[in-house]
């Protein structure tokens, strides 16, 4: 990316059709390189910027702790770049609305033996929902963010209207779109992702052209409200009835022993469960309602069919078509994981994606997110949070004999 202002020639860089000093964007900034770099570069374009930082939480135990997101330091140092470079700054309290919309429904999403993500959340809800509200009602016509993504306008519908489609990055190594399948046509359309077509690398070296004061600083890594990743101690201070014991059940029947509480637990863990057998075991299911474990071994795992709530989708056929017949896509189950041929269906309104070969470890809680195809510059068609996985071990009684079987093996 050029750090050269570009020429108005009717159509400035964000897509709009006036001079870049007659376009407010107002820019997230969560005090790290990437949203700095997006606030400074739209500024040396010549667009009325306007820098918000989004207090989310007590950060009191954060403020210097490195890896975090949103911090105490992560606002100071929002408000230093944007003194730098000579642009408004403001830091909204947002954290009455974070606690609810975000920290609740993380802790209780694990009193049901789900496994959440709440950084999809957070763009879900406060940050692409209420931030973007906020920059409405400034006059700014986009909201600009530092993610890796890109965006674009698509061919005119049948209304003649144009709608901006999704993209994956340029760095595949910074890919962020499993984590943005969320986000509605509505905001898409108001959204910029200037960085979607840049390398990280490129960015850290504007960063440091540009002399900008978190040049060096390392990227954030941990969910910003829990300190060392100590997930558990926090759902546990929220809710204290998330200690609730219970058993340890293998597949095949046999109590193993006790565990402190479900919140302990995700589909597929195999390390720190608390039991010794002789043989590697895994989480494969999660009763919240009794507050059992059940472990088994690997095959137990493989799931082919996955039911959906909540689904975003932003494919060009509406969804309701998709009703019988179905539609051929790619659908990613975890972030580090690559995006696999499934079908798409919807069953007596139930969204419901069919892979075309069984993966392990999907949890009720995470999300699936659709791909027109499996390559890295792929459109985002989507996605849902996953409901209900079905195992490819139709029941425990097939899954004992599996397990069985491969001892005597």
């Amino acid at each position: 990316m050029s750090l050269d202002p570009k020429p108005f020639d009717g159509l400035n860089s964000l897509g709009f059709a006036k001079a870049p000093e007659d376009t407010r964007v107002v820019v997230a900034m969560s005090g790290g390189v990437d949203s700095s770099v997006v606030a400074c570069l739209l500024k040396r374009e010549g667009y009325d910027v306007v820098g918000m930082t989004l207090q989310l939480y007590d950060h009191g135990a954060a403020v210097h702790r490195k890896g975090a997101c949103c911090a105490g330091q992560d606002i100071h140092d929002a408000r230093r770049v944007a003194e730098q470079m000579g642009f408004p700054h403001y830091v909204l309290d947002y954290e009455q609305r974070f606690r609810e919309q975000v920290i609740d429904p993380f802790a209780n999403a694990y009193l049901d033996g789900e496994t959440p993500i709440p950084c999809v959340a957070c763009n879900q809800t406060v940050k692409f929902s209420d931030l973007l509200t906020t920059a409405r009602e400034l006059g700014a016509d986009c909201l600009a963010t530092g993610h890796y993504i890109v965006s674009r306008d698509g061919p005119a519908g049948p209304d003649g209207r144009v709608h901006r489609q999704l993209f994956r990055p340029a760095d595949a190594s910074k890919d962020q779109s499993y984590f943005l399948f969320a986000t509605t046509q509505e905001q898409l359309d108001f959204l910029r992702f200037p960085l979607g077509e840049v390398p990280k690398s490129e960015t850290r070296a504007m960063a440091e052209e540009m002399d900008l004061v978190v040049a060096a600083k390392s990227d954030s890594q941990d969910i910003c409200f829990v300190p060392q990743g100590k997930y558990a101690d926090i759902i546990a201070k929220l809710k204290p009835e998330a200690g609730e014991p219970g058993d340890i059940v293998h597949i095949d029947g046999r109590v193993l022993g006790r565990h402190e509480g479900i919140i302990h637990f995700t589909i597929g863990q195999r390390r720190g469960i608390g039991i010794a057998t002789g043989e590697p075991v895994y989480v494969v299911h999660i009763d919240a309602k009794t507050a059992t474990v059940t472990v088994g071994p690997r095959e137990a795992l493989a799931t082919r069919r996955i039911e959906l709530r909540d689904v975003n989708w932003l494919g060009d056929v509406p969804l309701a078509e998709l009703e019988g017949d179905g539609l051929d896509l790619f659908a990613r189950v975890r972030s580090t994981r690559p995006p696999r041929l499934a079908r798409l269906t919807v069953e007596d309104g139930v969204v419901v994606v069919t892979l075309a070969e069984g993966e392990d470890g999907i949890s009720p809680g995470q999300a699936c997110v659709f791909y027109a195809d499996d390559s890295d510059r792929s459109r985002v068609l989507g996605g849902g949070w996953i409901k209900r996985a079905e195992p490819m071990l139709a029941d425990w009684a097939a899954a004992k004999l599996a397990a069985e079987t491969r001892v005597e093996a």
